[in-house]
């Protein structure tokens, strides 16, 4: 029994591969390609344009697959959250976030995560595997061209997308990729570099080639001002400490859309919220960007809490506090406003579905208590 290609799997570079494999032009992957995307068409018979021959020989050979659809659940703030069946057992989960000037796209690049971050209830689930290029690109195809009939629209839904959903993306580059290109691609769904953005726990060296291969916007989940810290709450930290992944962001700068590196900020009660943890920030900053300092901007996230974490939100007025001494120092600073956490689709609440395959028996070790950082190490690092 022959498997069918699923075209969600090339970007046009690949499309046109395919289609020249079979004797066909580039223009005709072209065509292809827009129906697939702008039209989000998966029949090859409705392809009008496309020769005859091509229409009645594709339905042989290839498909236009979307993953399918566990469940869907939608938030009292208009927030959709879909969780998508990817085999084996697992599912993982995509979020749409409605705004006035905008229609963001959560989407999810692995089943589980291997980087298990303390205050990320995906990461507490271990690692199954990555998604192929078809499952994280499909995730854009299904949302927006559900969203278009339930919103009676034919123009553009998603406008945003971030690569902030379940995984660790610059552990899945491969398939990132060419799903990325296709979200830029003016056939396609025509994204500006800008706002498509990759969030990263720090793969110090897939920074580097993303900066190379396809730079888009980029957010780097930072989380301590200090590595001792830092190696707790990401334990990738240990192989890429902050020193080396300011380093890396400094270099992305040199080709980023954007003049700025946006940095994540979980804000967790107690343990890297003080008026001590934002100085070190700002220092860190000023230190790196070729002297010049790093051009940066924080984005501080209420942490959402779960039980397995052991961890509690930090209050609003220490948020408030916090955000305010980072500007004080010429930092600009955000606070997120949490969305759809009544369905559990706010950060670090994406869990999906997964089976663990990177950890066995009791998981003690996540429950631990985080030492507390004295402030005099915190000033001296």
């Amino acid at each position: 029994m022959n498997t069918l290609v699923n075209l969600l799997e090339f970007d046009l570079d690949g499309l046109a591969a395919f289609c020249e494999q079979l004797g066909e032009k580039r223009f005709r992957a072209t065509q292809l390609f827009r129906w697939i995307h702008q039209r989000g068409a998966s029949d090859f018979s409705a392809m009008s344009d496309l020769a005859k021959a091509l229409r009645e020989k594709l339905p042989g050979i290839a498909e236009v697959r979307a993953l399918p659809v566990v469940a869907e659940h939608v938030s009292t703030d208009g927030t959709v959250k879909w969780l998508f069946d990817v085999g084996d057992g697992n599912a993982v989960e995509t979020v749409f976030i409605p705004e006035d000037d905008r229609g963001t796209l959560c989407i999810s690049s692995q089943a589980g995560c291997a980087v298990n971050c303390r205050f990320c209830s995906t990461g507490h689930q271990g690692f199954s595997r990555n998604l192929t290029t078809a499952e994280i690109t499909g995730q854009l195809w299904y949302a927006e061209h559900a969203l278009r009939k339930r919103l009676g629209r034919t123009d553009r839904v998603v406008s945003n997308v971030v690569m902030m959903g379940m995984g660790e993306p610059l552990q899945n580059y491969t398939a990132l990729v060419p799903s990325l290109r296709t979200m830029l691609d003016d056939h396609a769904y025509g994204m500006s570099r800008r706002r498509v953005t990759v969030s990263t726990s720090g793969v110090v060296p897939m920074m580097d080639r993303l900066g190379q291969d396809c730079p888009v916007a980029l957010a780097v989940s930072l989380h301590a001002p200090i590595d001792s810290l830092r190696d707790n709450l990401v334990p990738l930290n240990r192989k890429y400490p902050i020193a080396e992944l300011l380093d890396a962001c400094s270099r992305y700068l040199e080709f980023a859309p954007r003049d700025f590196i946006t940095f994540e900020y979980c804000m967790l009660d107690g343990v890297n919220d003080l008026p001590e943890h934002a100085d070190r920030l700002a220092a860190l900053v000023k230190e790196h960007g070729n002297g010049a300092g790093l051009s940066c901007k924080f984005n501080l996230i209420p942490f959402n809490p779960f039980p397995e974490s052991g961890l509690k939100r930090s209050p609003r007025e220490r948020v408030v506090a916090f955000a305010k001494r980072l500007s004080d120092h010429g930092i600009i600073t955000t606070v997120r406003k949490t969305r759809g956490d009544d369905i559990d689709a706010a950060c670090g609440q994406l869990a999906g579905d997964v089976k663990d395959r990177t950890r066995v028996g009791e998981r003690i070790a996540r429950q631990r208590t985080i030492p507390l950082v004295p402030v005099s190490a915190i000033r001296e690092s």
